[in-house]
């Protein structure tokens, strides 16, 4: 169970994000408690983080240059939420979360043009503070919870001019940096399940190769659609959760 949902759910995280919503549950499904289930997914996330970056890196569809320096922050950020976590139950989160992931959803369907090309915007310096501002505040909410910050990182680079493939092969390289950190403190915290984790890595690592080749190869239109369907089905996800 665990091969095969880790494949699955770091095939769709490569291209959209949202894997986290196969992986989670799967690992809680095998009775993990919810902190060790979160920690041992970042565990795994981060070596299909790190095959999906390398691979979008390769095809030259990652802006590190502009993400370089926000990286500190996301790490920093990322190490708080998995603290807050084990202090704080994340369901706490999930009526804003369903607000913002319906507000992405509206946004990318009313903006059809959205992320189809890759354009160059006047970047301010007041409007890359507010992108890095809003990849800062992820990074804490990928170390505290989880679910929806591939979303939400690829619509912040949208919000920069990047186009659907760039802005997933860029968000790779802000998840892998919060999923690093957040993984480092839960194994210092001791939430992590080795074997499970490892298991998962390696069919998260094989499916994340597999994501991030079709994004490349199919382009900014499918990557497109498949967002607007994951983020759908997160929205669903988190209403079920709070009914």
């Amino acid at each position: 169970m665990l091969v095969g949902f880790g494949f699955l759910g770091a095939f769709i995280n490569a291209i959209v994000g949202g894997g986290g919503l196969i992986t989670v549950p799967a690992l809680l499904a095998v009775g993990l408690p919810p902190a060790t289930a979160i920690g041992t997914n970042k565990l795994a996330a981060a070596t299909g983080n790190l095959t999906s970056l390398l691979t979008f890196l390769r095809a030259g569809k990652v802006d590190w240059r502009l993400l370089l320096p926000v990286l500190p922050w996301v790490f920093a950020a990322s190490v708080c939420g998995a603290f807050a976590v084990h202090l704080i139950s994340p369901q706490i989160l999930q009526p804003l979360v369903v607000g913002l992931l319906v507000v992405v959803l509206v946004y990318s369907l009313w903006k059809k043009d959205l992320g189809r090309v890759h354009k160059t915007v006047a970047n301010t310096q007041k409007r890359k503070l507010a992108a890095a501002g809003l990849v800062t505040g992820l990074g804490f909410y990928d170390g505290f919870f989880g679910p929806g910050t591939g979303s939400f990182m690829i619509m912040a680079l949208l919000f920069l001019g990047m186009d659907f493939v760039r802005a997933a092969g860029s968000s790779k390289l802000l998840n892998l940096t919060s999923n690093t950190a957040a993984m480092l403190t839960f194994m210092w915290l001791g939430s992590i399940h080795y074997i499970y984790g490892l298991i998962m890595a390696l069919a998260m690592m094989a499916g994340a190769y597999a994501g991030s080749r079709m994004a490349l190869s199919r382009g900014t239109a499918f990557v497109r659609i498949l967002f607007i369907m994951v983020t759908s089905i997160l929205i669903l996800k988190n209403l079920y959760d709070l009914l």
